[in-house]
């Protein structure tokens, strides 16, 4: 299996800025001469350089330049211009643009070529190639790598963390593990919601995860972006006044970006924990791709949607479910939410709050039922049987808070620093000091 570690970086600042300068360079340059033949050739797709034709003409024209990278991280840097054009041709409909922003610094990949291993008396270190007659970068491996049985490394990216302000290593290593065998036969629904993050079950208990510290987090987020960009807009384009707050927002979104990723994992670690708890060979997952989809909703609605970060929970379920041995589906989840789970029923309301209550039969289900809960048991139902109705809520449901500390008598707030509860004092009551 592929897993990803991350490894601080102890190369001089300088060293690695030069290095990343010069990856955003040759992508630029790959980017402009793309254009500049596209446009005289007649601006057809026809006459669109290849990756290869590109990567040549490249090497010809930065011929006299002082080689600092090893060959394969140059063509890497290429080819990323073109993989960004196969990720815009795919999502054309969705209105993705070709890209055309020059950078100025890129992340530097070392692919499997450049890469060598080097056993010393202090442990395992990486070889990193540069180009012809620069000694290579040389960076020690945890024992973490090191101990797996047969590993092998792939990738190595450095990569600028704009939150802490600092490079790491990012290391893409093979470990030779094959996915876990299935738990078992049973199937377990998972419905993903933008205020609870996922309401799973089986068909005998519900589960339904809470975390809203991961919608608190984000709204957060938008109310201080627009405060900087408020703050922003009355200082001169390029001014120092002006950069400063363009490098306080960077930062701020990296970290807000850090702590929401973060919150995602433990969620998902959640989700496939409760599949494997319950012996599910399948995870049965609603498919939200289409919320909203073409549709002006209100102003907070729309900040709500937009800021639901469904795709990625989504990939992260994926990945810790296939490592478990469980597979994962994707089922439509239109209207699973407002149909009634009696099959002699079956009517559709939007309900209102946290109970669902169908207006005509009267059915509560189960008693204090979440609408999350309705919306599981109906993509179970849709999976096994076809359609909605098939299946009713579970008489029990559960809550479960994978953000809370493991003591369970402290909160972990959006900021990320752990702090005790403090009591709310009636007012005026509270004692002055």
């Amino acid at each position: 299996m592929i897993r990803t570690h991350s490894i601080s970086c102890s190369l001089p600042k300088a060293e690695a800025d030069a290095l990343n300068r010069e990856s955003g360079r040759l992508y630029t340059k790959t980017l402009v001469t793309h254009y500049r033949v596209y446009r005289k050739k007649g601006n057809k797709r026809r006459h669109w350089l290849s990756p290869h034709a590109a990567e040549k003409l490249g090497d010809y024209l930065l011929r006299d330049d002082p080689p600092l990278l090893h060959a394969h991280s140059k063509d890497a840097a290429q080819q990323g211009f073109y993989k960004a054009i196969t990720t815009a041709r795919a999502n054309r409909h969705l209105g993705a643009k070709f890209p055309y922003k020059r950078k100025r610094w890129r992340t530097t990949i070392w692919k499997e070529t450049g890469i060598r291993v080097e056993e010393t008396e202090t442990g395992t270190l990486l070889l990193l190639a540069r180009a012809r007659g620069l000694a290579p970068i040389r960076v020690p491996l945890p024992p973490a790598i090191t101990r797996l049985p047969r590993w092998r490394v792939r990738e190595v990216r450095l990569v600028w963390d704009r939150a802490a302000r600092h490079y790491t290593w990012h290391v893409v290593v093979e470990d030779g593990q094959r996915p876990a065998p299935p738990p078992g036969t049973a199937v377990v629904a998972v419905d993903l919601g933008e205020v609870h993050p996922a309401a799973c079950t089986d068909g005998t208990e519900t589960v339904i995860i809470a975390a809203r510290r991961v919608r608190a987090t984000q709204q957060y987020t938008a109310k201080r972006l627009a405060e900087l960009r408020r703050q922003q807009a009355r200082k001169t384009t390029g001014s120092r006044r002006h950069r400063r707050l363009q490098r306080r927002k960077n930062r701020f979104l990296a970290q807000q970006r850090r702590r929401v990723r973060d919150l995602e994992h433990k969620v998902s670690r959640a989700v496939v924990a409760f599949a494997v708890e319950r012996r599910a060979g399948t995870i049965a997952l609603g498919d939200v791709r289409t919320v909203a989809e073409g549709k002006r909703l209100h102003a907070t609605s729309q900040q709500k949607v937009s800021s639901w970060s469904h795709g990625r929970q989504r990939q992260y379920i994926t990945y810790k479910a296939e490592a478990a041995g469980i597979r994962v589906v994707l089922v439509d989840e239109a209207y699973s939410s407002q149909t009634c789970p009696n099959p002699a029923c079956k009517h559709r309301y939007k309900p209102q709050g946290r109970v669902y209550r169908c207006p005509a039969c009267g059915l509560r289900a189960p008693p204090k039922g979440h609408p999350d809960a309705v919306g599981a048991a109906n993509l179970l139902s849709r999976f096994l049987y076809g359609a909605v109705g098939q299946i009713r809520p579970p008489p029990h449901t559960k809550y479960r808070r994978p953000a809370v500390s493991a003591a369970g008598k402290r909160r972990v707030p959006a900021c990320g620093c752990v702090v005790p509860w403090t009591r709310r004092h009636p007012k005026g009551t509270r004692a002055r000091g």
